[in-house]
C-alpha cells in the first residue's frame, strides 16, 4: 500500500483484496483518461478520480497490441493551484517503472528541487513528437503529508515584512550573478551564511529554534522528493474523502518563497490551521508542469 494514501483520507485501506478493487473502480469509472503512444506496440494510459477537491488516485498502464490493459502502479495526488515556480524543469524516467522525477532549480529554495511528475502522458507525447526541449513552462507544485504539526507565527510588523522581502530580493539577485561567476557575488553570500551562522549560534543558546527559523525547506530521508519544511499558512480550507468520510485539511502555505498547496488527514495534523500560522511536517513533493503549447 502506498504510504501517503492516507493523506487522501484511505488511512484504513489495509487489505489487498480493498486495494485491487479500488483500482479496478477507478480504471472502470474514472473521470480522467489520458492515452499516449510510448513508441512501442504499446499505449500508456492513465486513470484519474477525485475523491476529494483537487485530490484523488491516479492509476498507471499499458495497453497491448490486443488492447489489454495492464496495471503497472497507482499513487495518490494533490493538484496544486497557481504558479509555483517560472525556472526551467528537466525531467528524468525512474528506473523500475514508467514514472518520471522533475527537477527545478529555483534560487529561492537554494537546493534542487526534485518532485513526482503528475502529468506524464504530456511529457511522454512531446518526448516521442521530438518536441523537447519546450520553453516558456511553468510549474505547480504540491505536497502530501501523513504527519505534521501547527506551530504559531512569529510577531512581525509591516516594517519587519518591508525588510525580510528586501534582504530576501537582494539575496536572490547575489544567488543569481553567483550562477554566472560573478567572485564578488560569491563572497558576499560567503559573509553573509557566515555571518548568519554567528547570529543564530549566539541565540539559540536562550532562544526557540522556532523563534529565529521563520521558514525552511530541506530534504528529508533518503527518497529525493520528500522534504521537511515549515512554512506559513497563506490559506486553509477542510474537505473530506467522498468514498472514506474522513476528513483532510487543504493547506496553501509559502516556504522560502515558495508557495504550494499541501493536503494532511485531520487525523494525522496535531494543531488548528490558521491563517499566519506555521505548518511543520514531512511532505511528499509532487509538480505539474505547465506546458504552453500541448495539453
Amino acid at each position: 500500500m502506498h504510504k501517503y494514501m492516507r493523506a487522501i483520507g484511505f488511512s484504513k485501506l489495509m487489505d489487498k483484496r480493498e486495494q485491487q478493487k479500488l483500482v479496478t473502480d477507478i480504471i472502470l469509472s474514472a473521470t480522467r483518461r489520458s492515452y499516449t503512444s510510448n513508441g512501442d506496440e504499446t499505449i500508456l494510459a492513465e486513470f484519474c478520480e477525485d475523491f476529494a477537491e483537487n485530490m484523488g488516485i491516479a492509476v498507471c498502464g499499458e495497453f497491448d497490441a490486443d488492447d489489454k490493459f495492464t496495471f503497472d502502479y497507482f499513487y495518490p495526488y494533490l493538484r496544486g493551484r497557481g504558479v509555483s515556480s517560472y525556472e526551467d524543469v528537466s525531467v528524468e524516467r525512474h528506473a523500475e517503472k514508467e514514472s518520471y522525477a522533475g527537477v527545478c532549480d529555483d534560487i529561492k529554495v537554494g537546493v534542487s528541487l526534485i518532485f513526482y511528475l503528475q502529468n506524464i502522458i504530456p511529457y511522454v507525447k512531446a518526448q516521442h513528437t521530438n518536441m523537447l526541449p519546450i520553453r516558456g513552462t511553468t510549474l505547480t507544485l504540491s505536497g502530501l503529508s501523513v504527519k505534521g504539526n501547527i506551530i504559531l507565527p512569529l510577531v512581525k510588523d509591516e516594517m519587519d515584512m518591508r525588510r525580510v522581502k528586501k534582504a530576501s530580493l537582494n539575496r536572490n539577485q547575489l544567488i543569481a550573478a553567483a550562477r554566472q561567476g560573478d567572485e564578488d557575488a560569491i563572497e558576499s553570500l560567503t559573509l553573509e551564511d557566515m555571518d548568519t551562522y554567528t547570529s543564530i549560534s549566539r541565540k539559540i543558546l536562550k532562544e526557540d529554534v522556532f523563534s529565529l527559523v521563520d521558514t525552511y525547506f530541506m530534504p528529508y530521508g533518503v527518497e529525493c522528493d520528500q522534504y521537511s519544511i515549515l512554512g506559513e499558512i497563506l490559506e486553509y480550507s477542510k474537505t473530506a474523502n467522498k468514498l472514506t468520510g474522513e476528513e483532510i485539511y487543504l493547506m496553501k502555505l509559502s516556504c522560502n518563497d515558495l508557495q504550494f498547496d499541501i493536503c494532511i488527514n485531520a487525523a494525522d495534523l496535531y494543531g488548528e490551521p490558521q491563517i499566519g500560522r506555521r505548518f511543520k511536517g514531512i511532505i511528499w513533493m509532487q509538480g505539474y508542469i505547465n506546458y504552453p503549447d500541448i495539453a
